[in-house]
């Protein structure tokens, strides 16, 4: 369990800091969410840690602080810490062109105005996976030609394997040429393969063995074992008959019967063991004298990557003062953008509302934890964010 220190020692009114509670709360009795859990450390100190609500609502089933949560995207960040790993031991650059590695990628079209179909005019290289940048798509955007193929290939329902899905993303072209726009992206997804094909051993293993036990991190998963079923909270979604409907636990993955552990958006996490991942970054690549990366390392992947013709980048919607570096988005401008925090600040989210961020400046970790899709329906990240920054008081 996770010692709760006293806000103010860490700079925080704890008063401000009661916000939280009382906000969630109302969320909750507003029929809002089911259930929630949030967290708020500062230096390495958990000075706020709470549950609300239900893991299953039909049930009356508590919210725990215990509770499994699929993460979704939120599995994107592990993902790149892993791959920066191998960077680092030498065994890839990120300017290594995917072909190198997947030699289907030497042949993908870039798909121009017109359906006219042409070479890229540079290949695809690990960098643009990492930033999403490499001119991949999910399919699930608009009404586009590019996203009418990737329906088409029916890529969650036909992938069994990794090497099956990166089969059928290279047979389908590029929305547009590499290193030239942003697009959000099975990209992630490539990069869990290339970590399989360079370190030769599944995905899920090396997670487990590189960063997952090494961190302490015992109830991070891609399978949820059948013993901690009764914890799996609940997915939620807008039905036809209320806001907070039942979704079948399926949608996105059946996380019992786990047919491809992908890079993207696999895995189910705890509170407690998703906060020992960020405040590892924070500490830049260490905790409790375990070191994943070097800080340099570190300092590279939260910087911001991205030019500026490339930005704001779009997510359903424009994020002005957003950049993105190698698996977090990046805060650029706090007047632009409606993410608290100070410039450098990083982090992502999870299809199912989940969300968490680093600020190295004041050396905070948020994390909000939710299963509700999709993501962004109910403003509660920012408003989360929000109140955290207004209770800093030192």
């Amino acid at each position: 369990m996770m010692k709760l220190h006293p806000a103010r020692k860490f700079g925080f009114s704890s008063e401000r800091l009661n916000h939280i509670t009382k906000t969630m709360q109302r969320y909750v009795d507003d029929g809002k969410a089911a259930g929630i859990v949030t967290l708020v450390a500062r230096r390495g100190a958990v000075v706020h840690r709470e549950k609300f609500g239900y893991r299953n609502l039909r049930e009356k089933r508590p919210m725990g602080l215990d509770t499994l949560f699929r993460i979704y995207s939120m599995t994107k960040p592990i993902t790149s810490a892993a791959v920066m790993m191998l960077y680092e031991r030498g065994l890839m650059r990120l300017e290594d062109p995917v072909h190198k590695y997947i030699p289907g990628f030497k042949t993908v079209k870039v798909l121009e105005a017109g359906g006219k179909l042409v070479a890229p005019n540079r290949d695809v290289s690990i960098r643009h996976l990492l930033t999403h940048t490499a001119g991949l798509s999910y399919g699930d955007e608009t009404e586009s030609l590019i996203d009418r193929l990737y329906r088409l290939a029916d890529l969650e329902n036909a992938s069994s394997t990794n090497e099956e899905l990166a089969r059928r993303l290279v047979e389908l072209p590029l929305r547009f040429h590499p290193g030239e726009s942003w697009h959000y992206s099975y990209a992630t997804d490539i990069v869990g393969y290339l970590i399989e094909l360079i370190s030769g051993v599944p995905l899920s293993e090396f997670l487990r063995e590189q960063i997952l036990a090494p961190l302490g991190m015992h109830e991070t998963f891609f399978k949820v074992p059948a013993e901690m079923k009764d914890r799996f909270s609940e997915l939620y979604g807008m039905t036809e008959d209320e806001f907070l409907g039942p979704i079948d636990a399926s949608v996105g993955g059946d996380f019992f019967n786990v047919r491809r552990e992908g890079g993207g958006a696999g895995l189910v996490s705890t509170l407690a063991d998703y906060f020992r991942f960020a405040q590892c970054m924070l500490n830049k690549g260490e905790l409790d004298g375990v070191r994943l990366l070097g800080p340099r390392t570190v300092d590279l992947m939260r910087a911001n990557h991205l030019p500026a013709s490339m930005l704001p980048i779009v997510m359903g919607e424009p994020w002005p003062g957003i950049g993105f570096g190698l698996g977090f988005s990046v805060l650029l401008d706090i007047t632009q953008s409606d993410q608290r925090g100070s410039v450098g600040s990083h982090g992502w989210g999870g299809w199912a509302s989940t969300h968490f961020w680093i600020d190295p400046v004041e050396e905070i970790v948020g994390i909000l934890m939710l299963q509700y899709i999709p993501s962004r329906t109910v403003p509660i990240a920012s408003v989360f964010r929000n109140i955290v920054y207004s209770a800093l008081v030192d």
